[in-house]
Parts: C-alpha cells; sequence; structure tokens
C-alpha cells in the first residue's frame, strides 16, 4: 500500500469491492458485539444485565452523537476528492479539530456528572463517569478518523479500524468472563476499543497520509456543518444505542423485566442496524457520487433494507425465543410476536438511517438534524403511554421514526439536483 491517496471512484467493481470489505468487516465487528452481550448476559443476572445495559446504552449514545463527525469529514474530504481544494483559500485539517472536539467532549462529561450520572448510573458510578469520559474522547477521533479515510476509499484501513474497536471490547469482556470480574469488567469492555485508531495510525502509513488532508473553509465553518450531524446523530443514538436510557428514564424501574426488553430489542435490531452504522462512510460517499439522482439513489438501498427485514421478521417471530433461552439462559424469556414486531421497528429505524445519510450528502444538515430530533421526541412522547412496557416500546420504535424519515424525504425532494 503506497502514502499517495487514490483517485476517488464513482461506480463499479472498486465501489463494490468496498462494500464487500467494509461488509465483513462489520460482520466481525457485529460477531464481536453480540459476544459481549452474550458474555454480560451469562455473567449477570436480568437486573445486573439492565445496569450494564445502560452503561453500554450511554457510551453508544455519546458515540452515536460523536459519528456526526464521521459524516460531516466523510462529506468535506468527498467532496475535496471531486473539486480540489483551491490552495489559496482558508483550509483545516479534520483530525486536529477532532482532537479539540474530543478534550471538550471529555470535560462536559466531567463536569455535568453531578446533574445527571446519580440517575443514570446506580452502581459504579463514578468509575462510570470516568470511563464514559475517556471513551468518548477516543471515540470523536476514532469517528473523524473513519469519515476521513472513507472520504478517500481507504477501505481496507476502514475495515480494519472498526474490527480493532470491536475487538477491544469483546477482548476485555472475555477475559472478565473468565476471571470473573463481574459489571466492572464488562463497564472496561465498553470502552476498551476507543484507542484503535491510535494503534492504526501508528502501524499504516496510508492512513497518517489519509489523517493530513485539508479540507475548504475554518474551524468555525467545520464545526458548524458538524453541529448539525452531532444533533441529529445524537438524536439517532438515542433510538439506537442509547434507547436503554430513554427507557430507563421514562420508566419508574426497569428491573428483570427491563433487562429482557432491552436485550430483545438490542439483538432484534443489530442485524440491520449494525452494518449500516458501519457502512454510514459508503452511504455517504454513494449519495454525493449520486448527487443527481439523490432520491432515486435511496430506492436500491431501501429495497435491500425491506428485504433483509422481512427475513429478519420471520427467523425473529419463529426461532427468536428459542434462540433468546438457549443463549442466554431460562430467565430471558420473549414471545415470538414480541420478537418480530422488535424486529419490524428496526426496520423503520434502518430506512431513518438511510434518508439521513442522503440528507447529510446533500448538506442538508438542519434537516438532517430535525429529522432524527423529531424522531427521538416522537418516540419519547409515545414511552410515556399507559401501556405495558412492552407495547409501548413497539409503538414507540415503529412510529416515531415515521416522523424523520418524512422530513428527510421533504427536504430531499425541495433541494435541486447538482
Amino acid at each position: 500500500m503506497t502514502d499517495a491517496v487514490s483517485p476517488v471512484p464513482t461506480q463499479g467493481p472498486t465501489t463494490r469491492s468496498s462494500v464487500i470489505r467494509v461488509g465483513t468487516a462489520t460482520i466481525v465487528s457485529a460477531i464481536c458485539g453480540y459476544a459481549v452481550l452474550y458474555l454480560a448476559a451469562r455473567d449477570l443476572e436480568p437486573a445486573g444485565f439492565s445496569v450494564f445495559a445502560v452503561f453500554w446504552g450511554a457510551f453508544g449514545l455519546l458515540a452515536g452523537a460523536a459519528n456526526g463527525l464521521l459524516q460531516e469529514s466523510t462529506r468535506e474530504v468527498r467532496e475535496v476528492q471531486l473539486a480540489p481544494l483551491n490552495s489559496a483559500e482558508p483550509h483545516t485539517n479534520p483530525l486536529r479539530i477532532a482532537l479539540l472536539v474530543s478534550v471538550v467532549a471529555a470535560v462536559a462529561v466531567v463536569g455535568t456528572a453531578p446533574l445527571w450520572s446519580g440517575h443514570v448510573f446506580s452502581e459504579s458510578r463514578w468509575l462510570s463517569v470516568a470511563l464514559l469520559a475517556a471513551g468518548i474522547a477516543g471515540f470523536c477521533v476514532h469517528a473523524t478518523l473513519l469519515g476521513v479515510l472513507a472520504g478517500v476509499d481507504r477501505w481496507g484501513q476502514y475495515g480494519t479500524l472498526i474490527v480493532g474497536d470491536a475487538t477491544g471490547r469483546v477482548v476485555v469482556a472475555l477475559a472478565t468472563f473468565l476471571i470473573g470480574w463481574g459489571l466492572v469488567g464488562y463497564l472496561w469492555a465498553t470502552v476498551a476499543g476507543s484507542m484503535a485508531w491510535l494503534v492504526l495510525l501508528l502501524a499504516s502509513p496510508a492512513t497518517r497520509t489519509a489523517a493530513r488532508l485539508t479540507t475548504p473553509g475554518t474551524v468555525g465553518s467545520f464545526l458548524r456543518g458538524a453541529s448539525h450531524s452531532i444533533a441529529a446523530a445524537g438524536a439517532s443514538a438515542i433510538l439506537v444505542m442509547g434507547f436503554p436510557v430513554l427507557l430507563k428514564a421514562t420508566s419508574v424501574d426497569l428491573g428483570a423485566a427491563g433487562g429482557v426488553v432491552i436485550l430483545a430489542v438490542t439483538l432484534t435490531r443489530a442485524p440491520l442496524l449494525v452494518p449500516l452504522t458501519a457502512m454510514q462512510g459508503n452511504l455517504i460517499a454513494h449519495f454525493v457520487d449520486q448527487r443527481d439522482a439523490r432520491l432515486r439513489a435511496l430506492v436500491m438501498p431501501a429495497v435491500i433494507v425491506c428485504g433483509l427485514g422481512a427475513l429478519a421478521v420471520l427467523v425473529a417471530g419463529l426461532a427468536g425465543p428459542w434462540l433468546l433461552r438457549f443463549a442466554f439462559g431460562p430467565q430471558y424469556e420473549a414471545g415470538g410476536g414480541l420478537l418480530a414486531w422488535f424486529t419490524a421497528a428496526a426496520i423503520a429505524i434502518a430506512l431513518l438511517t438511510l434518508t439521513g445519510a442522503a440528507t447529510v450528502a446533500a448538506a442538508l444538515h438542519r434537516a438532517y438534524a430535525a429529522g432524527w430530533i423529531g424522531a427521538t421526541l416522537a418516540s419519547a412522547l409515545l414511552l410515556l403511554l399507559p401501556l405495558s412496557l412492552e407495547d409501548r416500546t413497539i409503538v414507540a420504535l415503529m412510529c416515531g421514526p415515521i416522523v424523520g424519515i418524512v422530513v428527510h424525504l421533504v427536504a430531499l425532494r425541495r433541494v435541486p439536483a447538482a
């Protein structure tokens, strides 16, 4: 692999190869994620697993928000590859901005912790805060480096970074399981991969070359664009990784039933949302390249998501209860109908993820944020309905995303083709 940044491919075998590379990395990442959940669920009782799941969700919420840096850096770098930077224009380096943001994020977590940590973390409160701050600081740089690599089609390094993050988590989780470290070990495992970007930078000359790339504009202009993406990504993270936190905030006491619901929701959505999250760089690059047909470019990914989702609903309904009991023990009991509905809800969030990526690629930052924030607010309000925990979870996750999808599609329809 040479240090030179390769030209950006548009369509054809190279693009298909990038999807295969990232898809392979995503499969490995998904297996590692399932492994961490499996080890934690087997090692902890449902009530203890719900405590772990809330921390897992809290980190996922902040990491999801940091993915706004991935989206903005992908778009900015991709635009530079399509229209080279004028040396006379002001320019900035996304990785340097990410380092600044990482420090601010860590300070914000620690500084605000007295206001919220007591309500969120029922055990190991201050260790959880410290790990959360350190983990999100590392992930800010991790996400930005992923975006830069996606922008210049360094899909091999992109996939390696995804796998490195996931592998770090599962190694610590496995060690925790074997030595009996308990809940604390799984808290460490959650953030264990957040420094994988540093290893890749040290090991890969091509990654270091990509990391030195600059984009047009100032630090302020980059942050203004990224702020909308971060706000929207944060809202999306509440529905995806941070859902246990949202569920806890709208419930008096989750208890063992909450642990079962959280595990069921996490497992049923993972087959769709883990690949989509990992392939954000591919999707945004694809939609930037297809700027002259933004809505048509959505059709094929949406068809694929719906087809795979329908198959997942069938599997969840028929085999899900047995798989849940077999893998995690008899204390994790959920009906086939419930698991099928949870999987159907994952399709709605997956489609919202697709429309969001297309909106980011079109630089419609306000519409992107409005769609995700609207979906999250709608879901939060629906979780307050006087229904059982299972029923209000289904209604919130099925109906909330529709609000965001409509906002994104209306915005995409109004913007003129490039």
